[in-house]
């Protein structure tokens, strides 16, 4: 009969998620995050690969937990204007939660990557590049909707908010408050075009 594993995989994962996201994927070695998974490193690599596929499936959870708010918004909200809203203040939130790393892993994980974790970070730059285009299909919608004017600049309109949804998580790392970014999302959406007025 096969030897069960000693450590709970879930926590242990959890635990890596919070090194990657604390520390960036290149400056958190194997050492520390055996010390705060504690296990061994033969059942790191036993149950997640190596270093990489562990960051990898690190990463898939923050998605599905921590970082699921911009996704739900942007189904759940009726405009794109209140769903760009609702995302800049859950962002206010979720990037100063004193229970866990400030910001956004999938923004501050490849800070400071080398030429050997380039991969890593062209990897999270196409999350936040995917972050961006979903902004921009959802303001389009509008535009295409009549909710926003024909002369509304969608892609330019996405950048812009993208450009504030990550300036916020490095403003959380640098120790800005909840408060502090919820006055800088207000300031953000008085860049909203005009909504067009319903037709009588």
């Amino acid at each position: 009969m096969a030897r069960q594993r000693a450590f709970d995989r879930d926590e242990a994962l959890d635990r890596a998620l919070r090194a990657f996201w604390r520390h960036g994927y290149e400056a958190t070695s194997i050492a520390e995050l055996t010390a705060v998974m504690d296990i061994r490193p033969p059942s790191l690599y036993a149950a997640f690969g190596d270093k990489r596929r562990l960051f990898e499936e690190a990463l898939r959870r923050y998605q599905e937990s921590y970082g699921a708010f911009t996704a739900r918004a942007l189904a759940e909200e009726p405009t794109a204007r209140e769903a760009i809203e609702r995302i800049l203040y859950e962002a206010a939130d979720e990037y100063t939660d004193p229970g866990h790393p400030h910001g956004c892993m999938i923004i501050s994980a490849a800070v400071n990557c080398g030429p050997e974790s380039s991969e890593v970070e062209e990897g999270l730059r196409l999350k936040r590049e995917a972050a961006k285009a979903a902004l921009r299909e959802r303001i389009e919608r509008d535009v295409t909707a009549g909710l926003l004017p024909p002369s509304a600049d969608a892609a330019a309109l996405a950048a812009y908010y993208a450009a504030v949804i990550q300036g916020m998580s490095t403003q959380a790392r640098d120790g800005a408050s909840r408060d502090e970014l919820e006055r800088t999302a207000a300031l953000a959406m008085r860049a909203w075009p005009a909504t067009t007025p319903p037709h009588p």
